[in-house]
């Protein structure tokens, strides 16, 4: 018996159609997307990441001032270190070793030094152990040093400490009370 006109019925067979996408390859095409897109937020907006990263810095060393100055109260049986004790209830002072232009810097505080004799030496919290060293805010817009540290103290009439930043640059006033 002769096959010829025969054909084979895999040529009449219809291909498979591959017109969509596999999940994998949607999933690969999110991820890349995604990639990129944090890449370019980062690329474009560097500033607000190093501002972030100021104020994270100033968080800390708020909290480690306001944290060293209530360890050195209970350990001294409730009284404050005397530059504290000292402070004019209700006032605000610049932390620092400078003894005058204590407010110079108000232009970029949150909350104003009260006066230009307003300074507070906490020196002695580092002497003590209490905390490394005093802490100087990063510079942002003021220009912060040992003298003039960028950070504030306030104590009120019931005890009360106020441990503040002078600069807050993408969040709210950066302070914190004991």
């Amino acid at each position: 018996m002769s096959k010829k006109g025969f054909i084979p019925h895999h040529f009449f067979s219809l291909k498979k159609s591959s017109a969509g996408f596999t999940l994998i390859e949607l999933l690969i095409v999110i991820a890349i997307i995604a990639i990129l897109a944090s890449v370019i937020f980062v690329a474009l907006d560097p500033l607000t990441r190093f501002s972030d990263s100021r104020d994270s810095a100033r968080w800390q060393d708020v909290s480690a001032i306001s944290t060293a100055t209530k360890v050195d109260q209970v350990d001294n049986g409730g009284g404050y270190l005397a530059a504290i004790s000292n402070l004019n209830a209700g006032e605000i002072y610049m932390i620092g070793t400078a003894v005058a232009g204590c407010d110079d810097q108000n232009t970029y505080c949150d909350t104003n030094v009260t006066d230009d004799n307003n300074c507070v030496l906490l020196d002695a919290l580092a002497t003590e152990g209490y905390i490394g060293q005093v802490p100087i805010s990063p510079n942002g817009d003021g220009d912060w040093t040992a003298n003039i540290t960028g950070y504030t103290l306030e104590r009120e009439s019931t005890g009360i400490i106020h441990v503040r930043a002078c600069e807050s640059e993408n969040s709210n006033e950066i302070m914190i009370s004991r």
